[in-house]
This record gives structure tokens, sequence and C-alpha cells, in this order.
């Protein structure tokens, strides 16, 4: 290898880090494009507005004032499987039944829809004195959840509702564990410990 060649692959390769650094200096960009292919069908939703666990944290570190982060789980998942404290609050997209009946088909407890979803997540969005055109991500366990509850808050009017499409648990590996992808597979903070602040206690809680 001749000095010219050497010169230039120097010169190449100091290109590169000068951008990798620019580049790093750039907030990661929510995934509003996000083609519809990469995110699964039962995962879409009717804004196809995503987001990647990082890119939540992300937003939420940058702008996070100005942006309302909601937890859709149950609350018995949110209270045994952890959560992110970086969450505005928990608001259940559907709950299990008063007596936790189970559900032959399903091969697990039923599941019912939280009546007053929407009117929760306007609570917790009017706490922060936000409004409707405000950002709104929505996380649950793997992303089905929070795509069908960001289609129930468009219809309410809602015009930035984002899905965490991973969920906080991630898709489940051909083994039977949620480790493939998600909120705490990414090494983001979460924690066992709960806080009654941000847990739902209902309407009138």
């Amino acid at each position: 290898m001749n000095r010219r060649t050497i010169l230039s692959l120097a010169s190449v390769a100091a290109a590169g880090a000068i951008a990798g650094r620019a580049y790093a200096q750039q907030p990661a960009a929510p995934r509003a494009d996000a083609v519809p292919g990469s995110v699964p069908k039962p995962k879409q939703t009717s804004l196809g507005l995503y987001m990647t666990p990082r890119e939540a944290a992300d937003v939420m570190a940058r702008d996070g004032t100005r942006t309302l982060f909601v937890d859709v789980r149950t609350r018995a998942e949110m209270m045994f499987t952890g959560w992110a404290p970086l969450i505005d609050g928990n608001v259940p997209f559907v709950e299990v039944t008063e007596f936790w009946d189970w559900d032959d088909k399903e091969n697990r407890y039923k599941l019912e829809p939280n009546a007053t979803f929407s009117q929760g997540v306007g609570r917790l969005l009017a706490a922060k004195g936000l409004a409707r055109t405000d950002r709104v991500i929505l996380m649950c366990r793997s992303g089905d959840r929070s795509a069908r509850a960001a289609d129930k808050l468009a219809e309410a009017g809602y015009t930035q509702v984002y899905s965490q499409y991973e969920g906080f648990e991630g898709d489940m590996s051909p083994a039977g564990h949620r480790n493939v992808n998600g909120w705490r597979n990414a090494g983001l903070p979460w924690t066992y410990k709960p806080d009654k602040a941000k847990f739902y206690l209902g309407i009138g809680g």
C-alpha cells in the first residue's frame, strides 16, 4: 500500500468520524414516516406514527414537558412485570373482569375495555398543560394494545399519538420468552417499585 493510498484512507476515516460525531449530536427522530411493512400489521395505527423504545426515551429526555407518555397495560402488569419511571402515568386500555373470569378461547383471564380510557388519558394531558394536538406516546406489553389505544385516541380528536410498537416486555421468541426487543430488553430505566402517583386508581382516584 503506497503513501497516497494510506493518506486517502485516513481522510475517509476522518470524514467518517466527523460525520459520526455530527450525527450523534442530532436528537433521535421519531418514526413518523415508518414504512407500514416495517411495523407488523397488528401494530399499525390509523395515524401511522411509531417509536422504538429508545426513540421514546430520547423524546422524553429532550422534550418531555411537551410530550405525554402513557403506559396502557393493566394494573397487574404494572405491578408484577415492572414499569418505566419515564412515563407520566398508567391508564389501562383493557382490564381483567371484576371477578377475574377465565377466557377459554384465549387461554387467559378475560379482559374488558376500560370504558373511561380516553377520559383517563385526558386527565393526564390536562394535568401536564397539554392539548390533544400535542404529542402522546403509548406503550403496552408488545405493541398491539398501544396501536388500538392510539386509534381510540385518534377517534377522540388526538392528532399526534405515537405507538411505542415494541412495548415494555417486547415480542416473544420461538422459545416463548419475551426477550426479543422492547423497553426492558433495550436496557432503559425500569423498576418493580410501585409509585401511587403514576399508577392508575380509576377516574375517581
